[in-house]
């Protein structure tokens, strides 16, 4: 399969770039900036990035069937309405744990929403992922989680992926389509970095999961049955998620971090904070929309 280096998309000197995802509707890239609480619109095809700011860290962001967007917030679940510029906040979440703030997220193929929790310090176990429906009902589906990051579902919509990035490893689980129940979870692919921990992934239309390896400097892109079939460098150490975009879908691109670099870390990597794009030679699929 032919690859070639990351480009950059966009200079955007970002804190904390994460939760790219592809507006197929308008062919833009939505992303957020976490601590500035900002949700970002990226148009590749003239190079234009504008925001809007939540008021509040953010964690992820993704289209509504209905029109407008979602988001997952420090206190819970955010909409945006249609043109609008400004947040509501429609269920709040973990509302006696102040210490935490949600973190990544996505919609399963139903239009359900699932984003995890996290402790601001950063303390093992203090998490959860969480499943909200079109209502709003939010239902904890896995309980115990440090930093609850990537989370993706196969193409046949089977089996539901998700990383708790100081496990080191990304974990599977047969899903029910229909209920959203997860079960029969297992260590999909351990990963043995001496210093990288997984962050953000996204399944592209193979079946392939590609991964985001925060300090890792990479991508890692494994089969379905968790063998690492490559490793992609990146320009920058703390690379934070990806996703598949594009008019074919085929580009990934790439969300990183200058959050917490040294000085001279940062002067070597000029980059950091950026967005990214690659070719990777395989199209992903369109994301699922929040059907709330």
């Amino acid at each position: 399969m032919k690859r070639r280096k990351p480009e950059l998309a966009l200079k955007a000197g970002a804190d904390l770039a994460e939760g790219p995802w592809w507006d197929v509707r308008n062919q833009e890239l939505l992303w957020v900036d976490i601590f500035a609480g900002e949700i970002h619109r990226f148009n590749p095809s003239d190079g234009s990035d504008s925001s809007m700011n939540v008021g509040q860290p953010v964690g992820m962001t993704a289209a509504r069937k209905s029109g407008g967007l979602v988001c997952a917030v420090r206190d819970g679940i955010g909409l945006i309405e249609p043109g609008g510029t400004v947040m509501s906040l429609a269920a709040e979440i973990e509302k006696s744990r102040t210490q935490n703030r949600m973190n990544d997220g996505a919609c399963d193929p139903m239009g359900r929403l699932w984003a995890g929790t996290m402790a601001t310090d950063l303390s093992a176990g203090e998490g959860a992922l969480y499943r909200i429906s079109a209502g709003f009902a939010a239902h904890r589906a896995i309980a115990g989680v440090s930093i609850s990051n990537g989370l993706d579902w196969s193409p046949d919509g089977r089996t539901f992926y998700f990383i708790d990035s100081p496990k080191c490893r990304i974990d599977a689980y047969d899903f029910d389509r229909d209920s959203g129940e997860i079960g029969n979870g297992r260590i999909l692919a351990q990963i043995p970095h001496p210093a990288a921990t997984p962050d953000g992934m996204a399944v592209d239309s193979e079946g392939t999961l590609w991964v985001a390896m925060w300090d890792g400097a990479g991508i890692h892109r494994y089969s379905p049955d968790g063998r690492l079939l490559e490793t992609i460098d990146m320009p920058v150490s703390r690379v934070t998620s990806v996703a598949f975009g594009g008019s074919g879908m085929d580009q990934l691109f790439i969300t990183t971090a200058r959050h917490g670099l040294s000085p001279q870390q940062m002067a070597s990597e000029p980059l950091a904070g950026s967005i990214l794009a690659l070719d990777v030679g395989v199209a992903g699929l369109p994301p699922y929309e929040f059907a709330g």
